[in-house]
This record gives structure tokens, sequence and C-alpha cells, in this order.
């Protein structure tokens, strides 16, 4: 339960995916609230990495599904794909 006077806030998740072939990252997955929560959770289940960025989440929210990111998020995707391959890297090793 919130506080009055502070809004509630809904979780809010977006799903990439991303081919070495494709021009671009995609919007393949996207909800608000358990469908949200959803996603995180079956993310978590198979091992693939979720980040927390409200910001970057609000921006992808906009882009229809199956629909490529726009150029102007290119650069912060790519470095959120560089973190993943990192860990991925990282979970290799062990």
């Amino acid at each position: 339960m919130n506080k009055p006077g502070i809004p509630e806030t809904r979780k809010t998740a977006v799903t990439l995916a991303y081919h070495a072939t494709d021009p671009a990252p995609r919007v393949v997955a996207k909800g608000m609230g358990n469908i949200a929560q959803s996603i995180i959770e079956l993310a978590k289940q198979h091992n693939i990495p979720v980040h927390e960025s409200p910001e970057l989440v609000a921006m992808l929210m906009q882009v229809d599904l199956d629909q490529q990111i726009p150029p102007e998020l290119y650069t912060v995707v790519a470095e959120l794909l560089a973190w993943i391959y990192s860990l991925e890297a990282g979970l290799e090793r062990n």
C-alpha cells in the first residue's frame, strides 16, 4: 500500500531480442503490472539477465511489438548488450 499523496508505480518490463544478422534489436515482449512480473519471473527461471532501468523501459514501452528499437536508443541498448555478454562470458568461465 502506498502512502497518501505518493502515486503508485506499476512495474513495467520489456524484452529485447537481437541476433547478429538483425539490423537492430527488436521489442519482443512488454507489459505492465502482472504481465511485467510474469515476464521478469520467466526470464529469471531461464537464467536470462534482468536489468532495471526505469528510464530505458519507459522509452522501450513506446516501441511496438516486433519492431526494431529507434536509432536514438542504439547506444544505450548496445551498452546493455555488452553488459549481458560480459555476464555470460563470466558464467562460461565458472
